[in-house]
């Protein structure tokens, strides 16, 4: 009898934690879903096109908006200082990396109706960032070979290029001035946009459609330049869009042209993914992350094209200086030690020469010595 309550109180105890665990789980799970939703909510990386080689997993894992320069480094195969903990992104080849990674981020908008992406993931901490350490790795590992590197933003007239960009993209129109004159001009994307409630006269409408024609343009250049993609230098491009933050800020958000204009922008990503990916020769990883607002406003030091001096090295258009690298101190520590080492070398084979003793120290006095004595 003793035994048999025992056994049912230790039943009930049993029974009592796997409901405690199973609340424990559900609540945690809840939590989770709703942080997600919440996440998703405001920022969402969407990964557009991919080679076979950078495998991308389905799934709601979240990463910091910090954190998507080393989620591009990572993706065209390069190392970062800081392990990424994130299960969206697989290791891929040692020896395989894209020949390319475009990242456009779309200011003003929740998330875009882009269905053939391959993966979607929420953004957590929607920080500003720029992909500059990444530019800066490319530029340094390949040099050499002048890798295209572009980042612009239209409506703010922001341009940075590096290596083969400035010859690629001479034409490109940069000022709002400029990509508004090309907007009339043969060959512009207003005679094959549908338009519908967009107006061709109004200034926020002309900012959104400037942007979309600068989409337009770069994948025109990139084709006269298709030897760029065979060459064994990976691109960077980096585009900032805040066409649709306008015209939200004007219209709203549920007025006819930012439903308009958002679904001219998807179509418009969708294709220039398609054809990024094309001309790369199927090796090109493109990106899209779609933020309402930024939790503090972007800003960067930045040049227009117009006021950029050809010199002679094409490595370094603007003759700018090297930014810091982390592994200064370790090549400082070599060479220094070396200096200091070379240093003490020369005093003391040279205080040894200076008190040396010709007849006693030197094989040559010595054999000169017995050879005068035997003569």
């Amino acid at each position: 009898m003793v035994k048999h309550i025992l056994y049912q109180r230790i039943f009930q105890s049993v029974q009592q934690s796997e409901v405690r665990i199973h609340y424990t789980t559900a609540l945690t799970e809840v939590i989770r879903l709703l942080r997600l939703s919440l996440i998703a909510k405001d920022v969402v990386l969407t990964v557009l096109q991919a080679p076979e080689f950078v495998s991308f997993q389905k799934g709601d894992w979240p990463v910091s908006g910090e954190k998507i320069p080393d989620l591009v480094a990572l993706t065209m195969g390069f190392s970062v200082q800081e392990d990424l903990s994130w299960q969206g992104l697989k290791a891929g080849p040692l020896f395989q990396r894209p020949r390319a990674n475009v990242l456009v981020v779309v200011r003003g908008v929740d998330s875009l109706s882009l269905p053939q992406s391959i993966a979607s993931y929420p953004l957590e901490n929607p920080v500003p960032f720029t992909l500059d350490s990444v530019a800066e790795t490319v530029h340094s590992l390949f040099a050499e070979d002048t890798p295209v590197v572009l980042q612009l933003a239209p409506s703010e007239e922001r341009l940075y290029m590096l290596g083969k960009a400035n010859a690629v993209f001479e034409d490109l129109p940069v000022t709002l001035q400029q990509i508004r004159a090309r907007l009339s001009q043969d060959g512009s994307v207003l005679a094959s946009l549908p338009l519908n409630s967009l107006s061709r006269n109004a200034e926020a409408d002309l900012l959104f459609l400037s942007e979309v024609q600068v989409l337009h343009d770069i994948t025109a250049l990139l084709q006269r330049h298709r030897h760029l993609a065979k060459d064994h230098s990976p691109d960077l491009y980096s585009l900032e869009l805040s066409g649709l933050e306008e015209l939200s800020r004007l219209y709203g958000q549920d007025s006819p042209q930012y439903h308009d204009a958002t679904a001219i922008l998807a179509s418009a990503l969708q294709k220039f993914g398609e054809e990024v990916y094309s001309l790369y020769g199927n090796s090109a990883v493109v990106e899209v992350v779609t933020v309402k607002t930024f939790e503090a406003p972007l800003t960067r030091k930045s040049r227009s094209i117009l006021q950029s001096v050809q010199i002679s090295n094409p490595g370094s258009p603007y003759n700018l200086a090297y930014k810091y690298n982390f592994n200064y101190a370790v090549v400082f520590n070599i060479v220094l030690w070396l200096m200091i080492s070379l240093a003490i070398a020369v005093i003391v084979i040279s205080y040894n020469l200076w008190n040396m003793d010709p007849g006693y120290d030197s094989i040559i006095y010595r054999m000169t010595n017995q050879k005068i004595r035997m003569d």
